[in-house]
């Protein structure tokens, strides 16, 4: 995600430069054809560039909005995955009778009763980082620093590692119900937890398995480039050898809009524009361990060079 309302020329000039080596490219020939072979047998009329301005300006706005829904109901779902683990690790700590809230997370003096709600606890944050990965498409295994071993090798076995976790989550919660360390009513409320998290899981992945008509991207990047060629051609009468700068100007405008919108598009693909998933499992992170009365506490993440965090 963005920080920095104002992006460095170094930045802006990585993002467009292909694009702009093509319009660039392409003034030119529209303008030495309009010149050398055009001028004297066919007259653009420049309402002909105006009418197609008007609807490509309506193809990229409608990809623009459309990614944005995209980009912010990620956001959204995420929003709500992070007030759910809190209250998760808070419910689990206090519904369950063998939770100490004084314990440590990782004490090796965990008597029966204590050590299945806090396994529960550490394997949401592994579920976190497991569908993080799952959604990044990365092969990361950070997922496993707070899985016991014997989860491990069940989830393994498994090709939706999150959904695997729920699984175990379930077991476990079912298990804390058979030795009435949790009653009915903790009971209902933990697993309605669960189901947020299985609904929020499979939203994440219906965004990211959804792909965006390839039709509208597809044609609004070659309908810019025959604005381009037309507008051009049009004022190359008036504006001379400067009307290849100038075509490439209003190119540069649609263009760099297009790609604003299509770098939300994908929100969780890892870029400088999608959501910061490192920096959200962190936090939701470093509150468990906190409420845990845990000392070893990670450091939130850090922006990459001041401009954006992932």
């Amino acid at each position: 995600m963005l920080l920095n309302p104002n992006l460095k020329f170094a930045r802006m000039i990585l993002i467009t430069w292909k694009v702009d080596l093509i319009m660039i490219a392409l003034c030119i020939v529209a303008y030495w054809v309009e010149v050398h072979v055009l001028k004297e047998y066919v007259h653009i009329p420049a309402a002909i560039p105006t009418l197609m301005g008007t609807a490509i300006a309506f193809f990229v706005g409608f990809n623009n909005n459309q990614a944005y829904d995209r980009w912010w109901e990620a956001r959204t779902i995420w929003g709500g995955i992070v007030n759910d683990s809190r209250s998760w690790t808070r419910s689990v700590l206090f519904y369950s009778l063998g939770a100490q809230t004084d314990s440590k997370l990782f004490s090796d003096r965990f008597d029966e009763a204590q050590a299945i709600p806090y396994r529960m606890i550490k394997r949401h944050l592994s579920f976190l980082y497991a569908l993080k990965r799952s959604l990044r498409g990365s092969g990361e295994e950070d997922y496993k620093t707070y899985l016991e071993e014997a989860d491990q090798k069940t989830v393994a076995r498994f090709t939706n590692i999150p959904s695997a976790l729920l699984d175990l989550q379930n077991q476990d919660l079912q298990l804390l119900r058979e030795r009435n360390q949790v009653d009915g009513y903790a009971f209902l409320a933990l697993n309605d937890l669960i189901v947020r998290f299985s609904d929020g899981m499979g939203k994440c992945e219906r965004i990211k398995t959804t792909v965006f008509p390839v039709t509208y991207i597809y044609f609004t990047r070659v309908f810019i480039w025959m604005l381009i060629t037309l507008l051009t051609m049009v004022i190359a009468d008036e504006a001379g050898a400067w009307s290849i700068a100038l075509g490439w100007l209003v190119g540069f405008v649609f263009h760099v809009t297009h790609i604003n919108g299509l770098s939300l598009m994908n929100p969780f693909d890892g870029n400088p524009a999608s959501i910061s998933l490192n920096a959200i499992v962190r936090t939701i992170e470093i509150n468990t361990l906190e409420t845990l009365k845990n000392p070893q506490v990670p450091a939130p993440v850090e922006a990459v060079n001041g401009e954006y965090i992932l």
